[in-house]
């Protein structure tokens, strides 16, 4: 192995501790992994759902807009469009999972009503400006879903490395050198046991000489 310890009983105690908490931290990064995998993969199922809801909704204010320029005229649509204030209720708030922060993306949705007047309007304008309004939120609620994945995937692909550092390098290493030093600590032992043996014989010999 690369790394070496003298073969002493600190030096046990101190790479069994280190195998022991090795062993735990390759525990909680495996499961940190699983809660983040499993997170991600329900933003992605949402992240589908949304696209879906986005391409439908689209499609119903694209034709309520047709329908708002063929009965009201594509001028007089263009200038009721340009009363829409420009949107600035959009906040960022922040949610953790396993220490990994996500955005939650909201919008002030007071006062949202028209800023057109509904003098010389229709019903299809109306129902434009609702479809498009909802295409805006699920867009919304989409880029904080993609971002959240995305800031999910890297956490993940981070805390895989450490887990496999751990299991492949660390652990492995410290399974060698508590092995290793266990093993020469016991053969010193035997040593120790059949010196101190052949002293005692030699002793008792030298005891029943004199006797």
């Amino acid at each position: 192995m690369a790394k070496t310890l003298a073969p002493t009983k600190g030096n046990l105690m101190a790479a069994k501790n280190t195998l022991r908490l090795s062993r735990q931290g390759y525990e909680m990064l495996d499961k940190k992994r699983n809660i983040l995998i499993r997170e991600m993969m329900q933003l992605i199922e949402e992240a589908k759902e949304v696209e879906n809801s986005i391409e439908n909704t689209f499609h119903d204010a694209y034709y309520a807009l047709e329908n708002a320029n063929i009965t009201m005229g594509i001028e007089t649509v263009e200038d009721f469009a340009r009363c829409e204030l420009i949107e600035d209720g959009v906040k960022i708030n922040l949610r953790s999972v396993m220490g990994v922060e996500l955005p939650i993306v909201a919008i002030d949705e007071k006062n949202k009503k028209p800023h057109y007047s509904f003098y010389a309007t229709g019903s299809a304008l109306d129902e434009a400006y609702v479809n498009f309004n909802k295409v805006k939120n699920l867009t919304l609620k989409l880029a904080e879903i993609e971002n959240s994945v995305y800031r999910l995937a890297m956490s993940i692909k981070k805390t895989q490395k450490r887990a496999n550092a751990l299991e492949n390098i660390t652990i492995p290493m410290y399974e060698e050198i508590t092995k290793s030093i266990t093993n020469a600590l016991e053969e010193k032992d035997r040593e120790e046991h059949t010196r101190l043996k052949k002293i005692k014989e030699k002793k008792e010999k030298e005891e029943n000489l004199q006797g």
